[in-house]
């Protein structure tokens, strides 16, 4: 395993969630849930966070179909993570699941999913980051690596 903390990132039209692992890459906790008010904004506060936790890497759900293929999010996400490349370096992973299983997770516990719109992209971004985390530990590299473009 990489020493290092990392940041997963659940990207959403309107929100994106924000999870951060601890620098042993063990266990994943939610962060915060950032409004969506344009790729710049989005940039600035995601840099503000890997510079307070000298985040080593950015890890990205890249949302597809259940059958792999890309969906209506697919090319939002990709934008995204080519953007945040700029900020460290970024990691797309499938993130097939992750808002259903945070959502599950959340009823488990006794918490109103209608509610909590705002702790559903953290916790998925936790679910995202996590996976990572346990795929880095089963001996594999999560995802694929994301090149900055400048411009």
């Amino acid at each position: 395993m990489r020493p290092g903390v990392r940041l997963g990132v659940d990207v959403g039209r309107v929100r994106v969630g924000v999870a951060r692992s601890d620098r042993d890459g063990l266990l994943a906790t939610p962060v915060e849930t950032i409004q969506r008010d344009g790729l710049d904004g989005l940039v600035a506060r995601v840099r503000e966070l890997a510079t307070e936790v000298d985040a080593v890497e950015l890890v990205v759900g890249l949302p597809l179909s259940l059958s792999g293929g890309d969906t209506a999010s697919t090319q939002d996400a990709r934008d995204v993570a080519a953007a945040l490349a700029a900020v460290a370096p970024v990691r797309l992973v499938d993130e097939r699941l992750s808002t259903v299983t945070a959502q599950a997770g959340m009823r488990l516990a006794g918490r109103s999913t209608r509610r909590q719109k705002g702790v559903i992209d953290q916790a998925a971004a936790v679910v995202i980051l996590q996976h990572a985390l346990d795929a880095e530990r089963g001996g594999r590299l999560p995802g694929m690596m994301v090149d900055h473009e400048e411009g």
